[in-house]
């Protein structure tokens, strides 16, 4: 603050010199700005990569948004491990934050910094998942559910129950998730058993064998899908149903169903990396990605799952497939979230899995 601002003209080209030295000094912190690369590692077409959204931010703040894409949650970890110091904002299920916080991969959130934190559903926003030692590791984001879709001009009538993915008559016809998790788990639901702690893993495997005459392909992403859609390859699939909902909007001729046996549900969280990069800049993004303005701009884009924002729950469209299939007494009882995983249970997993892919090449 300037106390005599006569004494200016009393400086003379000194003072010419000095602006000129604070106007280069100011353009410089506002190129540094521009030229900010805020980093995010997500699922890509999840949100956080919406033209629109990264179009807001970066006008907002001047940074850039740079996506790094991922197929599996093991490979969040591993670009973590090998990478500490890149990455400013990491999408991650609520069922691996513990991990990530126990290995020191990521950082407990600044809450004060976040303004939309306080408007999240409790007892989400409260999850020990995410509050751990009285530290908040992860901000609730999404949640959604991973259930069964099918080709509404070869079904006329929704299925009910994870048995017609086994059935004959739809063999060579059914497209699955390469996933060892979602694989085991929905082969665990389809016997009655519990697919956070399956008690019979011998079943299980051989539930899975017996998919050979049915899976036609299997897809890793939803680009993929879309693509064996549009072939006319599946008439079933194993899929995310925010995904699903998206491509109703485009006129896919798809719907999806939560079986009786039930489907898997996922919270998506909102972390930081230790040492990231960029930390006031990554907790504005987060920020946004919590608000009801993000949350709005999501939905009329379409394929948004369901908010974490108690005020942001306004903008799901009553008519929406969210709203009459999952958002019901009914589908609520059906839906059961992820719990963690031991390393011993995902390798336990992931063996099964690629033993019966083994299978299905013979």
């Amino acid at each position: 603050m300037i106390s005599n601002p006569g004494s200016l003209k009393r400086r003379g080209p000194g003072l010419s010199l000095a602006l000129a030295v604070l106007a280069l000094a100011t353009a410089f912190t506002f190129s540094s700005v521009r030229a900010t690369e805020l980093h995010v590692m997500n699922w890509k077409g999840w949100g956080t990569d919406e033209p629109w959204a990264i179009a807001e931010f970066e006008k907002r703040t001047g940074a850039k948004i740079v996506h790094d894409y991922i197929s599996s949650y093991p490979e969040v970890f591993t670009k973590l491990r090998t990478n500490p110091g890149y990455y400013d904002v990491v999408i991650l299920n609520a069922a691996f934050v513990g991990q990530a916080a126990a290995e020191g991969l990521i950082q407990p959130l600044d809450k004060a910094a976040l303004k939309n934190y306080a408007d999240l559903f409790p007892e989400m926003r409260d999850s020990p998942q995410l509050v751990i030692d009285g530290k908040t590791y992860g901000a609730a984001w999404i949640w959604g559910v991973t259930s069964v879709t099918y080709d509404t001009n070869v079904f006329k009538t929704a299925p009910d129950s994870l048995s017609v993915l086994w059935d004959p008559k739809y063999a060579n016809r059914v497209c699955w998730r390469d996933d060892p998790e979602d694989s085991v788990r929905f082969s665990a639901l389809a016997l009655g058993q519990n697919p956070d702690k399956p008690q019979d893993m011998a079943a299980i495997g051989e539930k899975l064998k017996a998919l050979k005459p049915q899976v036609k392909a299997f897809w890793k992403s939803e680009d993929e899908w879309r693509k064996l859609v549009a072939a006319k390859e599946c008439d079933l699939s194993i899929f995310w149903t925010s995904s699903a909902e998206k491509a109703v909007l485009d006129k896919v001729p798809v719907s999806y169903f939560l079986p009786k046996e039930g489907a898997i549900a996922f919270r998506d969280s909102l972390v930081m990396p230790a040492g990231a990069p960029h930390k006031d800049l990554a907790s504005a993004f987060i920020d946004y990605l919590l608000s009801p303005e993000f949350y709005q701009g999501w939905t009329k884009a379409g394929g948004a799952p369901i908010t974490a924002n108690a005020k942001a729950t306004e903008w799901i469209p009553v008519t929406s497939l969210t709203r009459t299939i999952l958002a019901t007494p009914d589908g609520i009882k059906r839906i059961n979230f992820k719990g963690p995983l031991s390393d011993d249970q995902r390798q336990t997993y992931l063996d099964l899995w690629q033993e019966t892919k083994a299978s299905f090449a013979k």
